[in-house]
């Protein structure tokens, strides 16, 4: 998302242009949407090599995904499979307690700054 997308987005009807201008040159705009994409950017690769490298798993190493584990029933590829889904909640709950913290912090910081 651009800069210009992400602050239509923000913005309401009621922020005037010179306003609207003054945040997208804003520092602490310009921080809180470069942090946010770097973050958002950085745990979808990180979910997609999780992803992917299961699938890559499951098309080339059949064998392996097979095994059983300690003894019993359950097989190596269960509980891979059970991780690729507990990560996808692991790197949400990474991205809400960003959200909560530091984005929150940059959003008030920002709303000062323009006096809203």
């Amino acid at each position: 998302m651009s800069v210009n997308s992400t602050a239509t987005a923000a913005m309401d009807s009621r922020v005037g242009a010179g306003e609207y201008q003054a945040i997208l040159r804003s520092p602490s705009f310009q921080a809180l949407v470069s942090s946010r994409n770097k973050l958002g950017w950085t745990l979808s690769i990180l979910m997609l090599v999780i992803y992917l490298g299961f699938i890559l798993l499951v098309a080339f190493d059949k064998p392996l995904l097979a095994q059983k584990i300690g003894g019993g029933t359950i097989s190596l590829g269960i509980v891979l499979g059970l991780g690729v889904i507990l990560s996808a909640f692991v790197l949400t709950g990474v991205y809400v307690a960003r959200a909560n913290g530091r984005f929150d912090a940059l959003t008030e910081q920002l709303r000062r700054e323009v006096g809203r």
